[in-house]
């Protein structure tokens, strides 16, 4: 029997103990890598992830807790995940947040809770894994469609701006730890079946993006940690810098 094409690898995820996190969580770990399920304020919820992934015997799952949008907590957050696992070899900050307000409800702190957690948490935890990863490691980022859009509304001003950054840190990123055979690349979801999503939406609402995509369908929690689980293997080697929008051709 072969391996499964993660065997031996360790990944990080951020933000894993629910929705997204969790199913890459849960795919990378049924493709064979142990993988750290870091959470903030639920723990009951990543030992339960942890536990599903534990009972099924491929990669192994450790919960650590961590706000990542502080950058101390970050350092240690790696510093944990390496003396659980004592490396690291693919990291998926995944963690996020998405408070829409216009431009006349933006205050100081709407705009620096989004910057923190999404753009400085994230560079600055690259920071302090990339040190610690090999030729061959992966670093996969989150955007979302909500850059491409044309459909965008106003309300989603701060976020897309944030996550704007996020694009432009992976360009630059990919030159620079490419030069250590690390890819940097970013997967931007369209609309997704989560209950981030849904809250404050009517069905009605909910069908309306549903059906601007072709398929006539949200996306899926497993339909991200797909395209992560390809960034994150061996054949992945020659994407690198880029910006892959999952959204069924909701946006083309």
């Amino acid at each position: 029997m072969s391996a499964l094409p993660l065997t031996g690898k360790v990944a990080l995820i951020t933000g894993s103990s629910r929705s997204i996190g969790a199913a890459v969580a849960e795919r990378l770990a049924a493709d064979g890598a142990n993988v750290v399920i870091n959470y903030v304020n639920n723990a009951s919820a990543a030992q339960e992830v942890a536990d599903r992934i534990n009972s099924k015997g491929a990669g192994q799952a450790k919960i650590i807790q961590a706000d990542v949008s502080s950058v101390e907590a970050g350092k240690e957050l790696v510093k944990n995940t390496l003396e659980a696992f004592q490396k690291i070899d693919i990291l998926v900050p995944n963690a996020g947040v998405l408070e829409n307000k216009t431009l006349e409800q933006i205050t100081e702190e709407h705009f620096d809770t989004h910057f923190n957690v999404n753009v400085k948490g994230v560079l600055f935890l690259v920071q302090a894994a990339a040190p610690h990863m090999t030729a061959g490691g992966r670093v996969i980022l989150f955007s979302t469609g909500v850059t491409s859009m044309s459909l965008v509304t106003p309300n989603y001003l701060v976020y897309a701006a944030s996550k704007g950054a996020v694009e432009q840190m992976t360009r630059v990123l990919a030159k620079d730890l490419g030069q250590r055979q690390i890819t940097v690349n970013t997967v931007s979801p369209g609309p997704t079946d989560t209950p981030l999503f849904r809250n404050g939406k009517t069905e009605d609402q909910i069908k309306f993006f549903a059906n601007l995509s072709p398929q006539n369908r949200l996306g899926q929690c497993e339909d991200i940690a797909s395209a992560v689980a390809f960034l994150s293997r061996a054949d992945s080697q020659w994407v690198n810098g880029q910006n892959i929008r999952i959204n069924g051709g909701m946006v083309v």
